[in-house]
């Protein structure tokens, strides 16, 4: 049984969130195979010749719902316990998934050393599984502001959120200017800081329905006077020949799209939470919160495994080829292939006991809770099932 006071619209917003992350990494993330030297890759991305996908990448960003709903389930979880406990138990959960990552990753990176795989393979392996990684630092230390970020909320309300924008405005100034400043340094988290407030706003009760147009309409207008005007990229994700990214570190751009995507959630959220009744949509949205850390974390496994099962058959369409003229369409139909290697991982490396075997039965029971229960009392196996996805959003890394 779910408890009466549970968010399911928060849960939809982050299983929509990781299946953008997901996708979009797998869309965008193109290994080319040197003609001259098959085993020697490198990294390319198909937004450089196909300008047309661009607007794409404005759907498949979805970094800033999960920034929001880590900030509104963090609010939620600091109410219960003690600031101390609460971060070290959240650290602790978001350390091991790493370590198990690491296990396995370091002695195969190993292993191409040892076979003599050249440096650029080597490279670009480690860049897909790495570099999302950086993701994690930027969340641990929202975490760990999170009872600061509290207080100012419910000091200063929405305005909170004005200190990091502003602040974002401040590091692109510097950018557009080509000085090299520590002002960068911090901007991942104090850029994301903004969504990751209103996620506590919301948590809070001071961010509502009427807010959605405000965000929406000015994230829209915003986004597009900085492009037009501004020359900032179009694209959300960065693209080899634009100069700089919107995402390393997030500029203006990136915090103007959030605030789009975030007020249509606002605007769609009493609809969408009549319709989360239904079990059908309501277990796959479990499904993918209580599986979220595992799909981050092995997804760029899953395509690399693909990827070296093909080697026998030369570079095939959409692997391991130049991402030009019919890519995109070739990537496209590699898509179930990825999900199914994917699926195997997630059944391997899924925490055992299994929370989702143990839990998905009662978390798709849409009874209320009996009145008088508290809320480890609502069901069982609810525990199970709020710890990975109302008390621990996992947010995960830009593509």
């Amino acid at each position: 049984m779910i408890p009466a006071d549970r968010d399911r619209t928060v849960d939809a917003l982050r299983a929509v969130a990781i299946l953008g992350v997901v996708l979009g990494h797998w869309l965008v993330s193109a290994l080319v195979s040197d003609p001259a030297q098959p085993a020697a890759w490198h990294g390319a991305s198909p937004l450089a010749g196909h300008p047309a996908l661009i607007p794409f990448t404005w759907v498949l960003e979805t970094l800033g719902l999960f920034f929001f709903a880590g900030g509104f389930s963090a609010a939620r979880g600091l109410r219960r316990r003690a600031a101390r406990p609460w971060l070290t138990s959240r650290l602790t959960r978001l350390i091991h998934p790493i370590l198990v990552l690491a296990a396995v990753w370091l002695p195969a990176l190993g292993l191409l050393r040892a076979v003599s795989a050249p440096a650029s393979t080597r490279h670009a392996v480690w860049s897909l599984v790495a570099h999302p990684m950086w993701f994690l630092i930027v969340y641990a230390v929202l975490l760990a502001l999170t009872p600061l970020l509290r207080t100012a909320v419910l000091r200063c309300g929405l305005w909170t959120a004005v200190v990091p924008v502003a602040l974002v405005a401040a590091s692109d100034v510097v950018r557009h200017l080509g000085v090299d400043s520590a002002l960068l340094l911090p901007a991942a988290p104090i850029g994301w800081a903004a969504p990751y407030i209103l996620g506590i706003c919301l948590s809070e009760g001071l961010l509502t329905h009427r807010h959605g147009r405000v965000l929406a309409v000015g994230g829209l207008v915003t986004g597009a006077v900085l492009v037009v005007v501004a020359g900032y990229p179009a694209s959300a994700v960065g693209v080899p020949g634009d100069g700089w990214s919107n995402l390393d570190p997030p500029s203006l751009f990136a915090l103007a799209l959030a605030a789009a995507q975030l007020g249509l959630f606002l605007l769609l959220r009493p609809r969408l939470a009549a319709v989360l009744h239904r079990p059908g949509l309501w277990r796959p949205v479990i499904v993918l919160n209580l599986a979220a850390m595992t799909l981050f974390c092995w997804h760029q496994t899953a395509l690399l495994l693909v990827t070296f099962a093909s080697l026998p058959a030369g570079p095939l369409p959409g692997l391991l080829d130049e991402p030009a003229g019919t890519w995109p369409l070739h990537r496209l139909l590699w898509l179930p292939v990825f999900a199914l290697v994917l699926a195997g991982l997630c059944a391997i490396f899924q925490p055992r006991p299994s929370p989702l075997r143990r839990s998905l039965p009662a978390a798709c029971d849409t009874s209320p809770a009996p009145a008088g229960q508290d809320a480890a009392g609502r069901g069982e196996g609810f525990p199970a099932v709020a710890g990975m996805a109302q008390r621990d959003s996992l947010p995960t890394p830009p593509p």
